[in-house]
């Protein structure tokens, strides 16, 4: 009997054992994040370490894969290769609409006048109007090309000046050669342009309070959030830390980022403010994203957004209110203030 009861206990242990290991082996050896070099929560994030707090921990390795906007974290996306990135939420729309099996799980910042069209100071071109024979330069399917395309459009000039679609860096070589006019483009190569002799004309927020809201966002994979929903909840937790750092100290912040970026705090501090930081409770508001159950006025956004997209033939369909919903998220956040509440 002895011996059988003590079979009986290393069976036991052995299967416990067994079990902690397999679930330990259930995590992924590493996650692939695409990022964009850009003043935001994520940056702070990476620079303070907070990705090792959340998943390094749990024996897992971040890698984080620079993109130069979201066209290359779509491709990544479509190949498999990565499991989160970030981009702004006009690529969210076309990696929805083509079908990359991803969502739509966080909003870094709306965008204002961290992104802008810029014009050169000697340049007589005081309005929009003043654009017509230029040759704008842009990233195609990229936050600053819509907001770019309802501009000229207001002004009624879309078909009389000349779009260029150009990389972020390609934009500010461009300039100091010459060979553009203008261009509409984010921090930091907006910032570039500034300094060597441009001057804002119009930005996004200066759009935004006409109702064109542009975003940076996360998406993450389907394949990786249904596998470990836990995980994704992780990634939102250090999201909001780092965006709770500059909400709490934005000058710490600035001084964070810019260590990350190569900039002085004065300038990481001053892009930082040009968008609108949100807490997690704003981000599932009515305003924006909306809970699991009731959806937010974002959601109507991005159908509008898509619309116009596929009226300007740079999509192939425009997803209804309804296929948004489910593609917008708000569960990985809620899990998130939850756990926060239970402390």
């Amino acid at each position: 009997m002895k011996s059988l009861l003590f079979f009986v206990l290393i069976t036991l242990i052995t299967l416990i054992f067994t079990s902690c290991n397999k679930g330990q082996q259930d995590l992924p050896e590493e996650i692939n994040i695409g990022i964009l070099r850009v003043p935001n929560d994520e940056t702070i994030a990476i620079e303070e370490g907070l990705f090792d707090k959340y998943f390094s921990d749990k024996g897992i390795k971040c890698n984080f894969i620079v993109f130069d906007s979201g066209v290359e974290a779509n491709q990544a996306f479509a190949s498999g290769s990565i499991d989160f990135a970030t981009m702004g939420n006009i690529n969210s729309i076309i990696a929805f609409v083509r079908d990359l099996d991803v969502e739509l799980i966080w909003i870094h910042e709306v965008l204002g006048d961290i992104e802008a069209l810029v014009v050169r100071e000697n340049d007589e071109v005081n309005s929009i109007n003043d654009l017509v024979g230029k040759k704008i330069a842009t990233p195609f399917a990229s936050t600053s090309h819509y907001i770019l395309l309802n501009i000229l459009k207001e002004a009624g000039i879309e078909d009389k000046v000349q779009l260029l679609d150009m990389k972020t860096a390609e934009i500010v070589a461009a300039w100091s050669r010459g060979d553009i006019d203008a261009a509409y483009t984010w921090q930091p190569s907006l910032g570039e342009l500034i300094a060597n002799g441009g001057r804002v004309l119009i930005s996004s927020e200066d759009m935004l309070e006409k109702g064109y809201i542009t975003a940076n966002v996360a998406l993450v994979s389907k394949k990786f959030s249904e596998k470990y929903p836990d995980l994704v909840v992780s990634f939102i937790d250090c999201l909001a830390e780092a965006n709770d750092i500059y909400l709490d100290d934005p000058e710490r912040a600035a001084e964070i980022v810019s260590k990350n970026l190569g900039i002085s705090p004065e300038t990481a501090l001053t892009q930082m403010q040009g968008s609108i930081w949100l807490t997690r409770e704003e981000m599932i508001s009515s305003m924006y994203m909306g809970t699991t159950e009731n959806p937010g006025n974002f959601v109507k956004v991005m159908k509008d957004t898509s619309d116009f997209l596929y009226s300007q033939g740079f999509i192939e369909n425009s997803p209804s209110l309804e296929e948004f919903s489910e593609f917008i998220n708000p569960y990985y956040i809620e899990k998130s203030i939850e756990k926060d509440d239970e402390i």
